[in-house]
C-alpha cells in the first residue's frame, strides 16, 4: 500500500522555479486535441479551480490482485472453461506471469536464509485502476457457454486485460512532472472534462496506481504575478478483496506549490513546496488491444478482449453505459449524444490507421515476454 511522500528537498523534485519545456507544452496541446476536440488551457483563471467526475461514475474500489497470491487466474480458470474447451491456457499464461519475476528476499524459519520469491507488492493495481476509469462497475453475473460470471469475475478480467495494455503517460515527454503541468493536466482532464485519470502515486521503486476523479484548490496571487496553490486530490483506493458490489474509498492527497505565469496569466512553470506531496505521474488508460498484439505486447494471449468487453456489457444496463463517455473508446461503446452534459465531450473517434475490433491471437503466438508484475503503466 503506497503513502503519501513528504518532500526533503525542493531541488529532487523539480528545481526552483522550472519552467514547462516547450516540448511539454507542445504534447499537451497536441493530445488534448486530439482526444477532446479543443485547446488545452494554460491560462490560470480560466481553470476550474475544482471539478470531478458525476457521483455515479466515481471509480469502484477494485482488487489489486496480488502475484503473490496468483493474480487473476481464478477468474481466468473461469474464462478457460467457458471459452478454450477446459484447457487452462489463459490460467497457465497468468501462473507464469505471477512468477516469472523474483527477487531475493529473507526467508526460512528465522528469516536467516535468502529465498527467491516474487515482489510482495507486484500486482494487477494498474489494471484495477485502467478498469475503473473506463468502465462502469459490473451490477449483474453473465452466462456463456454454460459458464456463470459474477460481477467479481468480470472485474477481475478487466483487470486482466488491461494490466500490459497501451497508457497515455500525461506529462509529455519530461520524466518528472512539473507542478504547472501537474496543475494545468488536472484542471483540464478532471475540471473541464470530468473525466477520471491515473496517478502513479509514490515515487520510488515501488509502482502503486489508483483512479484520480476530483479536486479542489484555494490559491493566493503573489506581488511578482506567480500564485500558491494548495489542491485537495481525491482518488479511489484498492480494496482488500473483490466483492460482487465494490465499496468506494475516497483518498486523498495534498499538494503544495508555486506556479509561474507569463504576462497573458498562462502557467509557464513552478515549483513544489516542501509540505506537498508528490506523484510519479500521470496517465491514462487507452482503449484495450488483444494480448501479443501491438499496444498490449505482454498481454494473456489467451482471454479474448472483445469477449470480455461483450461480457462487461452485458452486466451493465445501456443506460448507465450510455453516460459514460471516455477517450478512445472502441466503436461498441461510443456515445453518439449526452443530453445535459454540461462538461466538454471527449472525440469517440480517434482514427489510428488500424481497426476497431481486435482480432484474436492465433494459438501458436504464445512466447513469453519477461514479467516484471505488471503494475507500472508503462
Amino acid at each position: 500500500m503506497g503513502t503519501t511522500v513528504i518532500v526533503t528537498a525542493l531541488l529532487t523534485a523539480t528545481g526552483i522555479g522550472a519552467t514547462v519545456p516547450e516540448a511539454t507544452r507542445e504534447f499537451q496541446n497536441e493530445t488534448f486535441q486530439r482526444y477532446w476536440g479543443t485547446d488545452f488551457v494554460w491560462k490560470f483563471d480560466d481553470l476550474p479551480s475544482e471539478g470531478t467526475v458525476p457521483q455515479f461514475r466515481v471509480p469502484y474500489s477494485g482488487h489489486i490482485y496480488p502475484d503473490t497470491s496468483g493474480g487473476t487466474i481464478n477468474a481466468m480458470r473461469r474464462y478457460d472453461m467457458a471459452f478454450n474447451g477446459r484447457r487452462y491456457l489463459a490460467a497457465s499464461f497468468e501462473q507464469w506471469d505471477t512468477t516469472a519475476f523474483q527477487e531475493p528476499q529473507r526467508g526460512g524459519l528465522f528469516g536467516f536464509r535468502t529465498v527467491m520469491r516474487p515482489p510482495g507488492w507486484h500486482g494487477h493495481c494498474n489494471g484495477w485502476a485502467a478498469a475503473a476509469i473506463r468502465h462502469a462497475e459490473p451490477q449483474t453475473s453473465v452466462r456463456r457457454n454454460g459458464v456463470v460470471f459474477s460481477p467479481a469475475d468480470i472485474k477481475a478480467m478487466l483487470a486482466e486485460i488491461y494490466i500490459y495494455n497501451d497508457t497515455l503517460n500525461l506529462e509529455g515527454p519530461q520524466y518528472t512532472i512539473n507542478p504547472g503541468t501537474f496543475h494545468a493536466v488536472i484542471a483540464n482532464w478532471v475540471g473541464r472534462g470530468a473525466h477520471p485519470i491515473g496517478m502513479e502515486a509514490d515515487p520510488g521503486k515501488e509502482k502503486w496506481n489508483y483512479p484520480v476523479y476530483g479536486y479542489a484548490t484555494s490559491s493566493t496571487r503573489l506581488r511578482d504575478g506567480s500564485v500558491d496553490v494548495r489542491m485537495n486530490l481525491a482518488y479511489a483506493k484498492d480494496s482488500r478483496g473483490e466483492y460482487q458490489r465494490s465499496p468506494r474509498i475516497r483518498y486523498t492527497k495534498y499538494f503544495s506549490y508555486n506556479l509561474d505565469l507569463n504576462q497573458d496569466g498562462e502557467i509557464v512553470g513552478g515549483q513544489f513546496y516542501r509540505n506537498s506531496s508528490m506523484i510519479d505521474l500521470l496517465w491514462l488508460p487507452l482503449r484495450p488491444k488483444q494480448g501479443k498484439k501491438p499496444g498490449n505486447e505482454r498481454g494473456n494471449p489467451h482471454i479474448d478482449v472483445d469477449e470480455v468487453l461483450s461480457i462487461w456489457r452485458d452486466s451493465v444496463p445501456e443506460d448507465v453505459r450510455k453516460k459514460w463517455p471516455v477517450i478512445d473508446p472502441p466503436a461498441a461503446d461510443r456515445v453518439s449524444e449526452f443530453p445535459g452534459l454540461q462538461t466538454l465531450m471527449p472525440v469517440q473517434d480517434v482514427r489510428y490507421g488500424e481497426e476497431d475490433t481486435v482480432a484474436s491471437v492465433d494459438e501458436s503466438d504464445t512466447a513469453e515476454p519477461a514479467s516484471e508484475g505488471g503494475d507500472a503503466p508503462e
